[in-house]
């Protein structure tokens, strides 16, 4: 399966478009500035949609779901089991993804990489199975070249699949055990961070499971260092399935023109990559939250990005940019609604 898809430039965002609505929120009823991060992300919006009143009635939301080798080198707090099993909760509806996309009357894809697990042919779920799990990368790579190119061509497809549908917003989650251990060696070697800086406690370990963490992060870092100059290596080689495909996602919806949310650590890792890959993808990203996660933070840093909002979460799925999506349809609904001064007779200021 080729790559080349990888290498075509990102759409540029329409500076028209956003010029028009950074005029239109200096003349609403409102003190400038006054909406704060509100106005900003009406007016990003703007520049991304091509259109100076940006909307958010259709969002796809898309998650992938894979286990991971390094699971064996007991870096969680639960069994690779849970996958499965959750794949089967996706599609029963009953996650809390679940619940958020109904809520918002969004879209929901949940795609199956490949699970120790395997819960078969489930409704409402698109497998594009990969492997069981990926390989323990403490002694070898975590994907071979075709994995890594299947795994970026899922998370290609579901942006086709949103795009198509007319999407005007995706968001991507991922489920999968012992996949913050993953992103955590793959956002150390990414940004030369320290393991014992970005090791957080995942699905729940306590202080001594965290240190044990980050020695077995260490470890795969080290093992893996001499390729860190690669970002498309250092990904197959300290990734996993699904991290990939939301690499994969985010380059391609930068190439399709479709703007994307950015949830938690693990998704914003692979965010880490896919810009570290093909930096102009980076315009097309928001950021839905700061995560509990220990190494969050230092990400974000690093993709000199900052999150709606801080509210302790790290659930994963998607669940937290879910939860961000109401502003940002605040932020459309005011930039859109509100009256201009001289539409409502109001004076501004001298």
């Amino acid at each position: 399966m080729s790559l080349a898809w990888l290498q075509h430039p990102a759409r540029p965002v329409d500076s028209a478009a956003r010029q028009t609505a950074l005029e239109r929120q200096q003349v609403l009823t409102k003190p400038r500035g006054s909406l704060g991060e509100l106005e900003q992300l009406a007016v990003t919006l703007a520049g991304l949609q091509g259109k100076p009143l940006p909307t958010l009635t259709r969002i796809h939301f898309s998650v992938f779901a894979a286990d991971h080798g390094i699971a064996e080198a007991g870096v969680s707090a639960y069994p690779q089991a849970v996958t499965g099993e959750m794949v089967r909760n996706f599609a029963n509806g009953g996650a809390a993804i679940s619940v958020i996309a109904r809520t918002l009357g969004a879209a929901l894809e949940v795609v199956h990489l490949g699970t120790v697990n395997d819960p078969g042919s489930l409704p409402g779920v698109r497998r594009a199975w990969i492997a069981a799990a990926s390989t323990n990368f403490l002694h070898a790579a975590a994907m071979d070249a075709g994995q890594l190119a299947h795994a970026l061509q899922a998370g290609r497809d579901s942006i086709v699949t949103a795009a198509e549908a007319g999407a005007e917003l995706w968001v991507g989650g991922e489920m999968g055990i012992a996949n913050t251990t993953a992103a955590t060696a793959l956002a150390c070697a990414l940004i030369d961070a320290s393991p014992v800086e970005l090791a957080g406690a995942g699905s729940g370990l306590d202080a001594a499971g965290i240190r044990h963490k980050a020695d077995v992060v260490a470890q795969a870092v080290a093992y893996h260092r001499a390729f860190a100059h690669d970002p498309l290596e250092t990904l197959r080689r300290l990734g996993g399935f699904e991290i990939a495909a939301l690499a994969g996602a985010y380059i391609a919806a930068a190439q399709h023109g479709l703007a994307v949310l950015v949830d938690g650590f693990i998704a914003s890792v692979a965010a880490l990559a896919a810009v570290a890959i093909r930096p102009d993808c980076r315009a097309w990203l928001l950021f839905a939250h700061r995560s509990a996660e220990n190494g969050h933070a230092r990400v974000l840093e690093a993709l000199e990005a900052k999150p709606l909002l801080d509210l302790g979460l790290r659930l994963g799925e998607g669940s937290g940019a879910g939860i961000a999506v109401p502003l940002l349809r605040l932020a459309c609904a005011l930039h859109a609604q509100m009256a201009t001064f001289a539409e409502a007779g109001v004076p501004d200021k001298a």
